[in-house]
């Protein structure tokens, strides 16, 4: 039998695996949206370029936003899933 905090401990593993893994997804859906969107891939902010100011702040905030609600997602579903 199984105790309960080696399944907590299997759980926050599995969760962290799943989150990482849909947040890279995110990310990679971000960045084929912009590119479609605006026919380049989006500005970074070590990136030297012609991004203005604005520009990296928006692509910034909008991987933000989807990448930390890809994670609240996959964090919930995969504790459902173990639980």
């Amino acid at each position: 039998m199984v105790d309960e905090s080696t399944q907590s401990t299997v759980s926050k593993v599995v969760g962290l695996a799943v989150a990482g893994g849909t947040v890279w997804l995110a990310q990679k859906a971000v960045a084929a949206a912009w590119n479609a969107v605006t026919g380049h891939t989006p500005p970074k902010p070590e990136d030297e370029g012609d991004a203005g100011l604005t520009e990296v702040a928006i692509a910034a905030a909008l991987t933000a936003v989807v990448a930390s609600l890809a994670r609240v997602l996959a964090t919930r579903g995969t504790a459902r899933f173990l639980s």
